[in-house]
């Protein structure tokens, strides 16, 4: 039987990179994002490694579009929730509540919905599951300028302790993954398309790729049966937190 791994915010980074990577002939790829032009690509170069794909064009906002595209799916094995964003960077007295529900509403309520139904398949199934969780440094480690994403990527880890608990009994194991600096589009996102501003961030470092953390996802999911990363950090050898960064 096909594995069938369900990945979120596919259309670019992290996700993207995850699917490239998890992609075998024994699995079915299931991919879902808001921008379907770069779903179809990728199902065509996720197709050319082996691998089935099925497109799912929603946004995990909405618990009506996650349920209608999401519940038909049936039994799922993995699912790595990797939707979400960075939206501006201000002092709080200064931050934009657009932004700030577009990072709650999809780093923490899209992860529920999506997380709720397949989790609720995998326990139905009886056959236990594997899910992962993208969170990031920032849900340890607050820095200014960054209160409502931090506090969106706190709930992410304490949401992933806490599920860990939760399905325990249904032999599913849970994970999260943790970056710290990831070049990928998430500060051109942050920075709402300023290029230059975005680029900036990544100036005279080497940050991690997302085929470095897709890295990663692949080793926790290859682990034997009796064994669970419940957390790990990963940051590029030039970090050392969210305040320690060596630029050249």
């Amino acid at each position: 039987m096909k594995k069938r791994i369900l990945i979120t915010g596919a259309t670019s980074g992290i996700g993207r990179a995850t699917a490239l990577r998890l992609a075998a002939a024994d699995t079915e790829i299931i991919i879902t994002g808001r921008r379907l032009d770069r779903l179809e690509a990728l199902k065509a170069e996720i197709e050319a490694r082996g691998a089935e794909c099925q497109v799912l064009n929603f946004d995990v906002r909405s618990e009506k579009e996650c349920i209608e595209n999401l519940e038909p799916l049936g039994r799922v094995d993995i699912l790595v929730n990797n939707a979400g964003l960075a939206a501006g960077l201000e002092h709080i007295d200064c931050g934009d509540t657009a932004d700030w529900d577009a990072m709650i509403d999809t780093n923490v309520k899209g992860l529920l919905y999506v997380t709720r139904i397949i989790s609720r398949a995998m326990v139905a199934a009886g056959k236990g599951g594997h899910i992962i969780n993208i969170g990031s440094i920032a849900g340890t480690e607050p820095y200014e300028n960054g209160a409502v994403y931090c506090a969106s990527k706190h709930a992410v880890h304490a949401i992933s302790q806490a599920m860990r608990a939760d399905l325990l009994s249904a032999g599913i194991k849970v994970g999260e993954v943790r970056p710290g600096m990831v070049e990928t589009e998430f500060s051109e996102v942050r920075f709402h398309g300023d290029k230059e501003r975005a680029a900036c961030v990544y100036r005279g470092v080497e940050a991690l790729q997302g085929e470095d953390i897709a890295e990663a996802i692949h080793w926790m999911l290859s682990l034997p049966a009796h064994m669970n990363v419940n957390d790990i950090v990963l940051m590029p050898t030039c970090q050392a937190g969210a305040y320690y960064t060596c630029r050249k």
